[in-house]
């Protein structure tokens, strides 16, 4: 399977909450007591887990930057959004899948990709992608690391724990993939279109609305 990054989307624009102030804001009094009311006693201590995870040791890998990033999430709950959240498409921010201990597959991906670039991973590297689960003939989103523009990229995923290549990912067919700017659509396993702005991807501009205390949402049941 080949999975291709056009050069025309390998620009990315900086997402409303820049990454670099996430490390500080996890831990803000103010962050600390809203997740406190909105989620209970226990959200503060996977918040206090979360801001570990963002103060790795000198000299980390991306490898292991992706290995630690995705272990920390697959640990959270799986959960469906009429479930979780009394609607049938809902992206949540990290801050609610921390706060809520789990979520659906964008709520992994997601979360994924903006603690990847808090831990300085090259924003230019990262792509969050729609893809068909052939096993379970269904739409999900993983999360896509590219070593270099063209090079095959390795798939972060809530399904399968292990971080492989797209070429090694022979269950998941491309869809489209997106950054905070572009959208691709895949055409083929081979060839791919600019197909506009990732505002057009309404969950994904709302969600980034939504990054902050202030929109924290309660979940419709605890996990």
């Amino acid at each position: 399977m080949k999975w291709i990054v056009p050069a025309c989307i390998v620009a990315l624009a900086c997402a409303p909450l820049q990454a670099s102030q996430l490390a500080s804001y996890i831990t803000s009094p103010e962050l600390k007591a809203k997740l406190q009311e909105v989620y209970g006693g226990r959200a503060l201590q996977r918040a206090e887990a979360f801001s570990r995870l963002l103060t790795p040791r000198a000299g980390t890998t991306d490898q292991q930057k992706l290995e630690l990033v995705n272990n920390y999430f697959n640990n959270l709950t799986y959960s469906d959004d009429p479930k979780l959240w009394g609607e049938e498409d809902y992206w949540a921010n990290p801050l609610e899948f921390i706060g809520a201990r789990g979520g659906d597959c964008e709520d992994y991906s997601i979360s994924k990709y903006y603690t990847l670039m808090e831990l300085g991973v090259d924003e230019k590297k990262l792509r969050l992608a729609y893809v068909k689960a052939i096993r379970y003939n269904q739409f999900h989103m993983v999360t896509l690391y590219f070593a270099t523009a063209k090079s095959d990229p390795l798939v972060l995923d809530n399904i399968n724990g292990r971080i492989l290549p797209g070429s090694k990912r022979n269950d998941l067919q491309p869809v489209y993939s997106f950054d905070a700017k572009s959208i691709w659509i895949m055409k083929s396993r081979r060839e791919g279109t600019l197909a506009g702005s990732a505002d057009r991807l309404t969950q994904w501009t709302s969600m980034q609305t939504r990054f902050s205390s202030e929109h924290l949402r309660a979940p419709r049941r605890q996990l």
